[in-house]
């Protein structure tokens, strides 16, 4: 059996909640491996940053049908504070 290759982000891996649903379809996983690394980074962290597990939950499920439909980051993000010190000022 063939071994999965997922990308990662340039800051952050990806967590078992985001990896379960990338690789329970096929087209998801091939554009997800076709982002760039730092857009890859920008929607784990958009993911896993929120507090509550409802949250993450729907981010999860977004993050699949936005990537579906072909959007390359996730919409009004200001980005990754964890790899851009602007953007922590959004975090506080």
């Amino acid at each position: 059996m063939a071994k999965i290759k997922i990308e990662e982000g340039v800051v952050h891996t990806v967590p078992d909640d985001i990896s379960a649903v990338l690789t329970s379809n096929d087209e998801l996983l091939q554009k997800w491996n076709a982002l760039t690394p730092l857009a890859r980074n920008e929607w784990i962290c958009w993911t896993t940053i929120v507090k509550q597990e409802k949250t993450r939950a729907e981010h999860v499920k977004r993050l699949a049908e936005d990537i579906l439909d072909g959007k390359k980051r996730p919409c009004c993000w200001p980005g990754c504070p964890h790899r851009r010190p602007s953007a922590q000022k959004y975090f506080k």
